[in-house]
């Protein structure tokens, strides 16, 4: 049992927060289990000091599937990807070998390390395997849709409703099961100018990704807002209604978005209704995920 193990592991390491300059941020002061792995209360992640990051942070949902991770995409293996928090100055502000040291000045760490690895040595690679290891069990897929589909229960007639408009409006970019294509797009948000953030850009540099952001997963949607990159969205109303009539077209504007997406109020009832059959309560409430007592 190395993976059980190394799951155990990256659990305690996921939660604590002498993985921070001044150990008061651990990983899970910005990915909270019940909100779907994100932080409920602000738009932008909060780091060491007060400082305040400029993205809201993501939700960590079936990412065992996913092919690049940050809203940029900035990194493409999730063993390296807690890098980026670690040593970003806003948020976790340390560097690996500061966390290595005192990580192997503790009395649990270097016995957890050789219970996984076989040797108490601690590395910068083992560390964010094991982070890495946990962050693949967070796999969602026992919603109400989930059981939908496996032909356990029925939609009721308003989330059918729902389920239709999403089909026809938005299934081509969070495409089913994962709700999500993996890809990135530009979705129409007006520019925010304190922020400047032009997404994808920003990693390749190309003026083709200006404006182009992660396409997040749908699920669990009812307990990760705010919404968006920058979290300027408290609403899923809201984000309808982006879509409805607010889209800033652009030269990078996602094609399939170069006509609003016109929803009646009541069929923006009916789509918020099939967009609730994506909680996964088990998912969210599994003390599996939450802050490990031992």
């Amino acid at each position: 049992g190395k993976t059980i193990e190394g799951v155990k592991l990256g659990r305690k390491l996921f939660y604590d927060p002498r993985l921070s300059k001044n150990n008061t941020i651990s990983c899970s002061s910005c990915h909270l289990s019940f909100n779907g792995f994100t932080h409920t209360d602000h738009a932008l992640s909060h780091g060491i000091n007060d400082s305040i990051g400029h993205r809201n942070s993501p939700v960590l949902i079936n990412l065992a599937w996913g092919k690049s991770f940050m809203w940029d995409g900035g990194v493409n293996r999730l063993d390296v990807q807690a890098l980026a928090p670690i040593t970003h100055p806003a948020e976790m502000g340390s560097d690996l070998n500061e966390v290595i040291a005192k990580l192997s000045k503790t009395e649990e760490y270097p016995r957890l390390f050789k219970r996984t690895y076989g040797n108490t040595e601690i590395t910068g690679e083992k560390l964010l395997k094991a982070i890495a290891q946990f962050q693949l069990t967070l796999v969602s897929a026992d919603s109400k849709y989930d059981k939908m589909k496996a032909g356990d229960i029925e939609f009721t007639a308003q989330e059918q409703r729902g389920y239709r408009t999403f089909q026809t409006n938005c299934a081509s970019c969070h495409a089913e099961p994962l709700f999500t294509n993996a890809g990135f797009a530009n979705n129409g948000l007006a520019i925010d100018t304190t922020l400047n953030d032009f997404g994808r850009m920003g990693i390749t540099g190309n003026s083709y990704d200006s404006l182009l952001f992660k396409v997040p997963t749908l699920r669990n949607i009812e307990f990760s807002k705010p919404y968006m990159h920058d979290g300027r969205f408290r609403k899923l109303s809201e984000v309808l209604n982006h879509y409805n009539h607010e889209i800033i077209q652009s030269a990078t504007l996602d094609e399939k978005l170069k006509k609003n997406i016109l929803m009646s109020s009541n069929e923006k009832v009916d789509f918020i209704a099939f967009l609730l059959t994506l909680s996964d309560k088990e998912f969210l409430f599994n003390p599996d995920f939450s802050f490990p007592q031992n």
